[in-house]
Formats: structure tokens, sequence, C-alpha cells
């Protein structure tokens, strides 16, 4: 793991009077969907990509100095002096493994967030956009839509949910110490892509899903829990908010999420099995019981918190930022359905396919949950 920063790719050179944009994260998820928008945006000048482990080739990079990789971890490079003269910093950077090492999590994810908020202050940056989520959120309903009013405490058993909600304490503290920085907060649903298949299974689920089991007819059934209903939305809906926030002159926090609400019936249809309404209890004990022998990469508490997690009302992102998916959350989860049959990865470390070494098995011999 990197303590300092090296830099590669682009010369770094700005071509004009356009924008530079700084964006962490840069090789995951949301990541990629970011710089795929930025590199068709001729109102951004030139982007520095920061992450942990770089690809082998600049993702959306569109001409020399266009786009700057940065290797970094946000926990411990010193980062003032790649912000100086950004016009904003988009923070994608977040750990979900090593789940079983809640103290290396927490130093990337609360540790390593305010210490790219401050290096933004201290390098002058005007703006500061921030990847938080709907997993910030208190328990809420799921009959009905909250707006961004609604308490950001987490949901207590989970470690990600803790870690949002502490980062948006952070930011209200950032705020208020500095009041010249435009400081926004965008709230995702769950964000799919085909590119991120092969990371999200390794994340959420392990090597045990194999590709056979989610083709149609194969999966026997859905458990029908009481609260299976979340919201979604694809990475290039994503990554439009995020690019509307940094570059347009908004503040404050937007929920972003596509219709329909994804439900068991739904996530049926598209898996083409039927559903088997269980009570949730014996469901988190065999979830945990699977995490404890090591069988499943992610605790039951994160299961546990999607049942409970509140629905969001996206009003204020249509009509503040302009932005409206263009992908339905049902098309979204079918795409990545048929990425998860066929194994897709994407073109970064974090999206890649297989491990590096052994694929499935690899997962296992490094401990499910015990790898970054």
């Amino acid at each position: 793991m990197p303590t300092g920063a090296e830099r590669a790719g682009g010369d770094g050179s700005s071509g004009g009077g356009g924008l530079r944009l700084v964006v962490t994260g840069a090789t995951g998820n949301l990541g990629t969907g970011l710089l795929r928008l930025l590199a068709a945006d001729d109102r951004v000048d030139s982007v520095l990509a920061i992450a942990r482990r770089l690809p082998d080739h600049g993702v959306g990079e569109r001409g020399p100095g266009r786009t700057e990789w940065l290797r970094a971890d946000v926990g411990q490079a010193g980062l003032v002096r790649h912000f100086e003269g950004a016009d904003a910093v988009i923070h994608l950077a977040w750990l979900f493994h090593p789940s079983r090492k809640p103290d290396v999590t927490w130093r990337t994810n609360a540790v390593g967030s305010s210490r790219v908020f401050e290096a933004a202050a201290a390098a002058g940056v005007p703006a500061v956009v921030h990847a938080s989520s709907v997993a910030a959120y208190s328990p809420g309903p799921k009959d009905r839509f909250v707006d961004e009013n609604w308490p950001t405490h987490g949901h207590p058993a989970s470690a990600y949910c803790r870690e949002k909600a502490y980062v948006e304490r952070v930011l209200d503290a950032f705020e208020y110490e500095h009041p010249e920085v435009r400081v926004v907060r965008i709230r995702p649903g769950i964000v799919f892509q085909r590119e991120s298949a092969a990371e999200q299974r390794r994340i959420f689920v392990g090597p045990l899903l194999s590709r056979r089991f989610v083709k149609p007819g194969r999966f026997p059934a859905l458990p029908g829990l009481p609260g299976l209903r979340f919201q979604a939305l694809h990475t290039d809906d994503a990554a439009d908010a995020f690019r509307r926030a940094a570059t347009e002159p908004v503040h404050g926090a937007f929920n972003i999420a596509a219709d329909p609400v994804v439900d068991t019936a739904l996530l049926a249809e598209i898996f083409g099995t039927r559903t088997l309404r269980l009570p949730a209890r014996p469901v988190l004990a065999a979830v945990a019981a699977g995490w404890r022998l090591h069988l499943l990469s992610a605790p039951a508490a994160l299961l546990e918190a999607v049942l409970r997690l509140p629905l969001m009302d996206t009003t204020r992102a249509r009509t503040e930022l302009g932005w409206t998916p263009r992908h339905s959350a049902a098309d979204t989860v079918t795409e990545f359905a048929a990425a998860l049959r066929a194994g897709t990865g994407g073109p970064t470390p974090p999206l890649a396919a297989k491990l590096p070494g052994g694929g499935r098995i690899r997962e296992f011999a490094t401990g499910l949950g015990e790898r970054t």
C-alpha cells in the first residue's frame, strides 16, 4: 500500500482556461463512470485522477495533459500540493474491504475523507463534492420517500453506514470552519454498471456465487424479506450528478436514484425465479453464520441496513441540479444481472473480472473480507 504519491499518465499541464478537477477513488465504480463523462465535457480542461492502484492505461484520457494519474492513499499521502489550482475536488475514494479489519477501512474512509477536505481548504480549492450515500441515513420508511433533511446517523450495526454517517458530521464541521468552500453531498442509492459486476460480487457476496447460479431458472427462489425495497441507479447517471455538482454553482445535499423502487418481485423477474416469503431473522442469522465461517464477504449487518434504510425523494436533484436519470432502475439491474452471468469486469484493478493470481481461488486464499 503506497504511503506517498506517485504521478503517472499525462504531463499535468493545463490546456487553457477550462476547469481543473481532482477525482479521488478514480478507478472505482463511480470514478470510472465520472472520468468517462469528464473526458467528453469541453468545459473540463484537465483531471487529476487519484487512486491507490492505477490502471495500465489512462481511463477517459483524451490527449496529453487531459488526465493525469496520481498513485496515492488518501489516508496517508500529502495532498495539498496536488490540489493546488483545482476548481473542485470530487471525493469518491472509499474502502469496502477489508471488512473484517475496521481499523483499515476507518483510516481510509473516516480519516482519509477528513484529510481530503482539509487539504482542499489548505490548497484554496473553492468546491468539494463528496460521495455520501443512502447508507448515511438513519432507518426510515419503505412506504414513502424522505428528502435530504432526514437524519443522517446511519444504521449503527453496520460499519459502512457508521462511516458514511461519521463523514457527514465531519462535513458539518468543515462547512462551519470553511464557509468559503462550496460543499456538495451526493447521496446515491445502490450504483450499478456492467463493468462493476465482478467487483460488487466480490464485495457483497464472495466466490460462492457462481455464474451458473444466477442464470434464469437456476436460482431456486429469492427470499421475500420484509423491508427488501431499495433504490438503484446506473453508474453513468450517478456520474452525471457528480459532474453537475462540480461544474454548477449548487451546494448542499442531493438524493439521487432512478425509478422504479427495486423489490423482491422485480428481482425475481430479472433473475427468472420465484419469491419465497420469509421472516428476516433466520435469513440474517444464516448470513451471519456464513460471515463467521468466511463463506461470505459481507456481514449480515449490511443486509440488515438495506432492509431498514429509507427510500429517498430525488426532487431536489431533478430541480436544482437539472439531473434526470437516463436509465431506469429495472434496466440497470437487468444489465448488472447479465454481467454477473457473463463474469464481466472493468478496465481498472478494482473492477477487474478476476483477482490477479488465481481468480476465485485467490479470493478464498486471501480470506473473504480480509483483502483490500
